[in-house]
This record gives structure tokens, sequence and C-alpha cells, in this order.
């Protein structure tokens, strides 16, 4: 049976029929529960929305694959400076706990009712060439990525995997890796388990190598049996790459110097399409492609540039233009970082709601505008 492939982490248990949720995970879910409340630093979406309704509700409820509403909150219980503060143990927990999920999801992503639906796939096929250089004087962008993650059908995210789902479905993407043939796409990958110091060293110089998760992954209970089942694939070019279980299944990225978009874009396309057609990912109706944040639905693309403004950049309006045009401002290396030399990533914000294509037009139609007030100033 499917099901025995899976028993799982500290409260995610092997599912049985008609098991019940045992009185000790409920009490830490009222534990939870109590800690938040009481926590007056802390100002989650999880504790805006997980209230005494909501616990009761859904603390005796349990997922065929065995996760509790405990799986879903312990990350944000124990990071009380969460932004979020909840993670999705498989994807019937979306449905399951959706008097929890659905609020924050319409909260995060800019309103996106429990009554929506996510648009049909457009990942931008024969669009790309309304895509052009944005820079093609080299002035102002450094390098361009796009990036999107996928679930593989038929197994459960992070809490809920066991050694063996990690290995197994290492195993599967290798396979399909080391038959590219594309010239493009074709490429190696690199396990991190028993990864050489040399290998190690090249990656990093690369930015391509991922560390085991921060804390809010750790406490999701995201990176055990680490670095088991864990490795990156890239592309002779080092222009395509693939993370196989950091934080999702794979994190497919497209990318190379300079601005043009439609380029990357079209060899994401390309890298999808051919993963796809021996993998299906795992998608629902309503949210789009399912992943282990409630943050990363729909879409899941995140269109960005490495981008120098010096001039737009230094005036206190620099935010807010950005959010007018549906921007998000990072430092180059990643969330929480500062920019550096007054280089900052930018990226489309919006995952849920709208299609792939449209994500990284946001994105680009936003960049064209700050270049233009960048020369401008």
């Amino acid at each position: 049976m499917l099901r025995e492939a899976y028993s799982t982490s500290l409260h995610c248990v092997q599912a049985q029929e008609g098991m019940s949720v045992s009185p000790d995970v409920i009490a830490k879910i009222e534990e939870g529960y109590a800690k938040l409340q009481a926590a007056p630093e802390c100002h989650s979406l999880l504790k805006k929305y997980l209230t005494k309704e909501v616990v009761d509700q859904l603390k005796d409820k349990k997922t065929k694959l065995g996760a509790t509403l405990l799986d879903v909150i312990q990350s944000g219980v124990a990071n009380l400076d969460s932004g979020v503060g909840v993670y999705a143990p498989d994807a019937e927990a979306y449905t399951l706990f959706k008097p929890l999920f659905d609020p924050l999801i319409q909260d995060y992503h800019n309103g996106f009712a429990p009554d929506a639906k996510q648009p049909n796939t457009d990942l931008g096929e024969g669009k790309t060439a309304g895509l052009p250089d944005l820079d093609p004087e080299g002035k102002y962008i450094n390098s361009t990525r796009i990036r999107c993650g996928r679930s593989l059908q038929g197994y459960p995210f992070n809490p809920c995997l066991t050694e063996a789902n990690y290995l197994e479905m290492e195993s599967k993407v290798k396979g399909i890796f080391d038959n590219i043939t594309d010239p493009e796409l074709a490429g190696k990958y690199f396990p991190l388990d028993g990864m050489t110091k040399e290998v190690q060293d090249q990656l990093i110089k690369d930015h391509f190598l991922f560390k085991e998760g921060d804390r809010f992954l750790q406490a999701a209970n995201a990176c055990r049996y680490w670095p088991k089942g864990r490795g990156i694939f890239h592309n002779n070019q080092k222009t395509f790459l693939i993370w196989c279980n950091e934080e999702d299944h794979l994190r497919i990225i497209s990318m190379q110097e300079g601005g043009n978009v439609g380029q990357v874009l079209e060899r994401l396309i390309k890298g999808v399409k051919t993963i796809e057609k021996q993998a299906p990912f795992s998608r629902d109706d309503r949210l789009g492609w399912l992943t282990f944040c409630p943050s990363n639905l729909g879409t899941t693309v995140r269109a960005s540039v490495h981008i120098r403004l010096p001039k737009i950049s230094a005036k206190p309006d620099f935010k807010s233009i950005c959010d007018g045009l549906k921007l998000q401002i990072r430092g180059i290396h990643g969330e929480h970082s500062e920019s550096e030399g007054g280089v900052y990533d930018i990226s489309n914000k919006a995952r849920l709601g709208l299609t792939e294509f449209e994500a990284v037009k946001q994105m680009y139609d936003g960049i064209a505008h700050l270049i233009a007030l960048e020369k401008a100033a």
C-alpha cells in the first residue's frame, strides 16, 4: 500500500483509518495557542488567524498521511518572530485545515479570497519575444533569475517525509537529469551527501550551494536526515539549476548575466516541461502549484534582477515606488539581507491569482519603469 511508504516525524505519525489525534498532541496545540496569545511581541499571521474557535475546530483532525494541526503551526509557535508562521505538512493540509489557511492566504496574497481560483497555467510559451533585453547597454542590471517551486505528486511535504522518501525522490529526479539531452539543459547532479570539499567550494563560488534550513525550517521538521536525498543539478553553462529537497521537493531556476528576461524565461519553460513529462507535479484547482510554504503557492514564480539604481534608491520614497509597481525589494543575499554597494534584488511580489507569465511581466514592466526613473533622475 502507498501509505506504508510513510512513517513520519515527531507529530506526523503513520496514518491508519480511524486513527485519532493523541491527547498529547492536542495538549501541545492548545499550549501553542496559549503561548502565541500571551506574546505581545508576536505579530505573525499564525497568531492573527489561530483563534480559539479555529483551534477547537481543527485540533482533532488528521490528514490521511497523519499530519495534525501541530505540524502546521509548530514553526510559528517556536519562532515568535515569524512573519507567516505556518507550513503545510502535505497537500491535503491546505483543505483539511482551511479555516486557518484560507484567511491567512487571503491576507498574504493581496486579498485572494476563499472562493477565488488560480488561473490555468500559462508559463509564457510563444510570448518570450515580448520580453526583450531590459538593459542592452549593461548599465543597470547585473543578472536576471526566474525560479519556481514544484512538489512531486504522491509524496507529502517535509514534516511527513521519511529518509526512504527523500532517497527515492532524489533517485527519481536524478534519473531524469541523467537523461536530459538538450544541450542547453544537459549537465550534472551533485548530491550533498558525501560531497567533496572541492565540489563544495566551487558550488559556493558559483552561489549555487544551499545550506541546511534556518531555524524556521528546523522547527517545521523540514531538515531531518540532512543531507540525505538533497542535491544540486546544474547545466554545463551554469544558467539552469535545480535544487532537490531543499525547502520544496524541487526549486527550478533559470538565470544569466544581464537583463534578457525573455531568454531566461524561455530556458525555464523548457526545463519545467522536460521534468514534468516524467515526474508529474502536485497541483490544486484553487491554489495552483502546491508547495510547503503558503507564501509560495499559485504560480510559485519569483522573477528577479540584481540591479544598480544609485539615484532613486537613495530617495526616501523608493520603497513606496516599488510597492506601487507590485515589486519586492531584498538585499542581494536574499530575504532579510541588506543592499550591497547599492545593488538590490527586486522581484515580482504576487504569486497567486495571476498566471506565471503575468507574474514575470509584472517584474519586467516594473523594472523598465525603475530604469526610466533612474535615467531621468
